[in-house]
């Protein structure tokens, strides 16, 4: 299973049906960038791994990039005005609350009353991050929730957390707002 263009999920095998769906699967996973710019040296070996393997700090995020693009997208589906990359010193009640701490948000939102700080991820895989990561948002969106008029949102999902899931309900207690893909609608709603 993988998502679409839409974040629906669909099965992979789907794509490979029609000359169209082949065409759609090639140009949304970067493969007709890899095809095309004639960078890699020996496309058997990438594919098995080894130039991929030389290059994973540019590998660490990319589902990452992907769940922003999908969160993008879906706030612009719904006309709701957001900013991306914003830093934390753009906003002095922010700032004193962090104290020494320099954060940049992957989402914000600034409605009439309040100011939406987000931050967005997506886990395929478990291990220790996702519990690191927890601590810290449950940790940070107590600091920006105390400001009036601020907000901590975190949007996450997949399939790691189902190895962590007793840390992502300890996040539960911290932060009131964590969304995933199927319940990022009401928090759409929220902003409408």
């Amino acid at each position: 299973m993988v998502l679409n263009n839409d974040g629906k999920p669909q099965y992979i095998s789907k794509y490979f049906e029609t000359v169209d769906g082949v065409i759609t699967f090639i140009k949304q996973t970067g493969l007709e960038e890899i095809f095309s710019n004639r960078q890699i040296k020996n496309l058997v070996d990438y594919v098995f791994g080894v130039e991929v393997g030389l290059d994973t700090n540019a590998r660490k995020n990319r589902s990452g990039h992907v769940m922003e693009e999908l969160i993008a997208n879906k706030f612009t589906k719904f006309g709701i005005k957001f900013r991306q990359e914003v830093y934390s010193t753009e906003f002095p009640s922010i700032e004193n609350v962090l104290g020494q701490d320099k954060k940049r948000f992957d989402f914000v939102v600034e409605t009439g009353n309040k100011t939406y700080l987000m931050e967005v991820n997506f886990y395929s895989g478990g291990g220790s991050k996702l519990n690191e990561v927890a601590r810290a948002y449950s940790e940070l969106a107590p600091k920006i929730n105390s400001v009036d008029g601020f907000e901590f949102v975190w949007i996450t999902d997949g399939k790691g957390w189902h190895s962590a899931s007793n840390k992502l309900e300890e996040a539960f207690y911290a932060i009131p707002s964590i969304y995933n893909l199927t319940t990022i609608k009401d928090f759409i709603a929220t902003l409408k």
